[in-house]
């Protein structure tokens, strides 16, 4: 049996981790003057209403690695082997970590970087939890995800460029400039790392984009799985995409919370999709 490791980042509700025996090791957020660990101590709604107090802007950081051995350990007591499977190494230290704790169980944990975060790396975590069910080997997983990651983007947008800004994601000027024309910038994450991918004015063409990417990309890849993701006050737009989406060849694969970490860089009013294959020709 293959156990399945991965991290808070993906953004996995606690049924979904029970349901599919995925263990979840969280990162951390600084806020305030404390450290929280991400989606058990601290939440979205908590950081947004802290800065709404005036309290200075959260940082984030990675487990350790006694943490992830420690969950390696007792994974590995009813396994015979660990994939342990996390946010892209572009985005955060987390892998590194990982990969440190794993030189020391003598091969039997396997770390692999999704290139991805959010629900584009937990549909990965769920895909190699049903594999293990299934029988399949490590190599056949971790070939089967690496497949996935070739093909996996998120593409979102966020309500405000004040949360970029403040992580020096882009500069002030341009967050000005942004608030004033009415400008929603469009975002992907592909291979690893977040990048620009346009911009328009005003929500209704902003979520009109995302709609036309999300069918553009099943155009492409045939049978396409989304999760639809956001933070608070996304939810009503992320809702109306869902329903325009409906009936295509996309399978709804329902809402996710960003978590707190990825909260932190996107803000309030976020929202957009995770897009994977549905099928891969090695599990066809």
């Amino acid at each position: 049996m293959i156990a399945i490791i991965t991290d808070s980042t993906s953004d996995l509700t606690p049924e979904e981790q029970r349901q599919h025996a995925i263990v979840s090791v969280p990162l951390y957020v600084l806020f305030g003057g404390q450290m929280y660990r991400d989606g058990l101590e601290i939440t979205p709604t908590d950081l947004f209403a802290g800065l709404r107090e005036g309290k200075k802007t959260p940082s984030t950081s990675q487990p350790s690695p006694a943490e992830f051995a420690s969950a390696y350990t007792a994974a590995l007591e009813h396994a015979d082997e660990v994939l342990s499977v996390h946010i892209s190494a572009k985005l955060s230290g987390t892998v590194g970590s990982a990969q440190l704790a794993a030189r020391d169980f003598g091969g039997r944990v396997t770390v692999l970087d999704s290139h991805s975060t959010a629900m584009g790396l937990g549909m990965q975590a769920l895909r190699a939890a049903d594999m293990s069910r299934a029988g399949r080997s490590m190599p056949e997983i971790v070939s089967a995800l690496e497949y996935v990651q070739r093909r996996t983007t998120i593409r979102f947008t966020v309500d405000t460029l004040d949360f970029l800004r403040m992580n020096g994601r882009i500069g002030g000027a341009a967050a000005l400039l942004g608030g004033l024309l009415n400008i929603k910038p469009i975002l992907s994450l592909n291979d690893g790392k977040v990048e620009a991918a346009g911009r328009v004015r005003g929500a209704k063409k902003a979520q009109a984009e995302i709609v036309q990417f999300a069918r553009d990309y099943a155009t492409k890849h045939g049978p396409t799985r989304a999760a639809f993701l956001c933070t608070d006050g996304g939810e009503a737009t992320l809702e109306e995409i869902r329903v325009t989406l409906k009936g295509s060849r996309i399978e709804d694969f329902g809402n996710h919370k960003f978590g707190a970490v990825i909260a932190t860089h996107t803000g309030p009013g976020t929202y957009g999709l995770a897009l994977e294959p549905l099928h891969t020709d090695l599990l066809s």
